[in-house]
């Protein structure tokens, strides 16, 4: 009996990642010919990524050309209200309904996260992998679906606010509150650790954006 060959990835989810993990960043130009030959796959998967991305707003129209599209202040502020409160949500329903060993796994990631301290990158990386974790352990299909959707468009963000000069080790212990109110079943100090924690992060973003101005 042959082994079954793993589910290989759609032209979909290899862009959707590139954008996630900044190997195009907002305004590169995405072509078609490229992105065939980069991802090993025909053109007309490509195009029909691409036409979803599109419709979702994660590309934009710059000419005859399609760009990562980047968000204006507007619809940064406004998904910002929309991660802290599903993210809050989440941390609430962890609370609730989370495994021991769900937990357990939280509580490895944040001690292993602190050896990560001082890389931007990977702490961004272990950001998202320590929040989709609480995701899961909502127990909730429909919102961890919803969560996704607010991701996809934070990877519009060219940069990190854990770039910030100590923003990560405030992160961290952010992660720790977060953690701790989970542990003890406190579904309210959940709800608002996680989210002062994503109104701390934004607050973060907002300083770095002024400084640029």
């Amino acid at each position: 009996m042959t082994e079954p060959k793993p589910a290989q990835k759609d032209a979909y989810d290899m862009i959707l990642e590139a954008i996630d993990v900044g190997i195009y960043r907002p305004g590169d130009r995405l072509v078609e010919s490229d992105l065939a030959e980069r991802f090993g796959v025909s053109r007309t998967p490509i195009r029909e990524a691409l036409q979803r991305l599109e419709t979702q707003s994660l590309l934009a129209r710059d000419g005859r050309s399609l760009i990562v599209a980047s968000l204006d202040h507007n619809q940064m502020a406004e998904l910002y209200v929309v991660r802290c409160e599903l993210e809050g949500l989440a941390a609430r329903l962890a609370a609730r309904h989370a495994a021991v060993e769900e937990i357990k796994v939280l509580s490895d990631m944040v001690e292993s996260d602190a050896a990560l301290l001082g890389d931007a990158a990977a702490m961004a990386r272990a950001n998202r992998r320590f929040h989709k974790q609480i995701h899961l352990a909502s127990h909730n299909r429909f919102l961890v679906q919803q969560l996704d959707l607010v991701y996809r468009s934070m990877a519009l963000m060219a940069t990190t606010s854990l770039a910030a000069e100590g923003r990560g080790e405030e992160a961290l212990e952010e992660h720790r509150a977060i953690l701790a109110a989970i542990t003890n079943r406190d579904e309210d100090a959940a709800y608002a650790a996680l989210k002062a924690h994503i109104s701390l992060a934004f607050e973060t973003r907002l300083k770095s954006d002024a400084e640029k101005l």
